[in-house]
């Protein structure tokens, strides 16, 4: 049965009327524009989507910046009562990879203040998200005085790590990211993890950062019943069968869990299915390839299924069709797939990185593992194989803390504290006469 929140719509949203979200790759409409569009792509559009409408639920009025990418795209495009989508004229209207829009801030950021001067009603906070927004709206509070905060989605240093010389990002970014830090009001970090890697790589002040993950949608994802999900999906009703999530990209760690696949075989007997669902950008079909080939290497091509990218209305089937589902990054600030695996009901076996050392529960909503450790992982897929309770006991403590702490509404309540306590600082420091500028 389908579940639904019954909080009460409440909280501080009085206190600041009008919120800017700048989001300047990633828009909460649909990619579109093949390749380069889908690899901008990567949960950052959901978060400025589902922040957006809980806001605007919560009494503010909120505009959404982000970059036109497409010829004959309307100026401002309304996606609920409250929230309006803005498109930003900067470079050519057309999609482009994200790693090449920082030459184009400089006519994003004449954009936003231009048309943030010309408001009857002031933006009262804006915030920002990823390091390229962060410039926008450092620029808007020096050009306005509003304040600002800023959610980074992802980190170059820790990018850099996990890509080594295949980051297509400016060497600049690093440095960019450091100034940020230093000079936004608040920072939101996605998860501990973050919070502390911010600190020791970045230096960042620990008592302007706020923890606040992503959340799920409990009006998209609900458990599903296997046998359902998997009638649906023409799948085999009796396969053990896992599932992996997300773009396919090298620090996604997909050929980990084929590897574990093909471990859970030949060290454990035991005959199962893979379902990769999702796609690429530039790069994806390379990254299909190369999975395809370590599968025939590897004798297990016919037990993966590469699924493509799905709408997100047909997820929770897929999640529901899964025994156990897998997230094995080298690097993921917070990974918002084992998430709503848990919001689904599911075990989750995911890599010990980022925010997924926070978000999973071992020995209780699954399992954490090495990151790059297939036979780790064959372990633990051969122990919820054997034993079916195991893995039902943990979907369901998976489902309560969902639940408990990553809905969208107790995502935005945590922004909306974030917000408050920057308004009260500012409004503080304006009746003492202190300027920052």
């Amino acid at each position: 049965m389908k579940l639904n929140e019954q909080l009460p719509r409440s909280g501080p949203a009085h206190r600041f009327g009008h919120v800017a979200l700048i989001s300047e790759h990633a828009s909460p409409l649909p990619a579109q524009g093949g390749a380069a569009a889908a690899a901008n792509v990567g949960g950052q559009d959901v978060y400025v989507a589902n922040l957006a409408r809980e806001l605007a639920l919560a009494g503010a009025r909120v505009d959404i910046f982000t970059r036109r990418d497409a010829p004959g795209q309307n100026k401002i495009v309304h996606l609920g009562e409250g929230i309006r989508l803005i498109h930003v004229p900067a470079g050519p209207a057309q999609p482009l990879p994200k790693e090449a829009l920082l030459p184009h801030m400089d006519a994003f950021v004449r954009f936003v203040i231009r048309f943030a001067r010309r408001l009857a009603v002031p933006y009262d906070i804006v915030h920002a998200n990823f390091f390229m927004s962060g410039l926008v709206a450092q620029q808007l509070k020096l050009a306005l005085g509003i304040p600002w905060v800023i959610t980074f989605h992802a980190l170059g240093d820790m990018r850099r790590l996990a890509h080594g010389p295949f980051d297509a990002f400016p060497p600049e970014r690093i440095r960019l990211e450091k100034a940020l830090m230093r000079q936004a009001d608040r920072i939101i970090a996605e998860s501990p993890q973050e919070r502390l890697d911010m600190e020791q790589l970045y230096g960042a002040d620990p008592g302007r950062i706020t923890v606040a993950p992503r959340g799920f949608d409990p009006n998209e994802l609900w458990p599903v019943p296997r046998a359902v999900a998997r009638a649906q999906l023409g799948l085999a009703p009796e396969r053990f069968t896992v599932l992996q999530l997300g773009r396919l990209a090298p620090r996604k760690g997909i050929d980990t869990a084929i590897q574990g696949l093909a471990m859970l075989r030949d060290r454990h007997g035991v005959d199962a299915d893979l379902l990769v669902v999702g796609s690429g950008g530039d790069g994806g079909e390379e990254e299909q390839a190369r999975l395809r080939a370590l599968a025939q290497q590897l004798g297990v091509d016919d037990q993966v299924r590469f699924a493509g990218q799905q709408p997100r209305a047909a997820l929770r089937l897929w999640y529901g069709a899964a025994d156990v589902f897998v997230s094995t990054p080298w690097y993921e600030p917070f990974g918002i797939t084992p998430v709503e695996a848990m919001a689904c009901a599911r075990p989750v076996i995911g890599a010990e990185v980022g925010g997924i050392k926070s978000t999973v529960v071992d020995g209780l909503t699954g399992f954490l593992i090495p990151s790059r450790d297939p036979r780790a992982l064959a372990a633990r897929l051969a122990a919820l194989h054997a034993d079916p309770a195991l893995g039902k006991r943990m979907g369901e403590e998976g489902l309560l803390r969902a639940w408990r702490h990553y809905t969208w509404r107790a995502v935005a309540q945590q922004a909306c504290a974030v917000y408050a306590t920057v308004l009260d600082e500012t409004r503080a420091g304006a009746a003492s006469g202190f300027t920052p500028f």
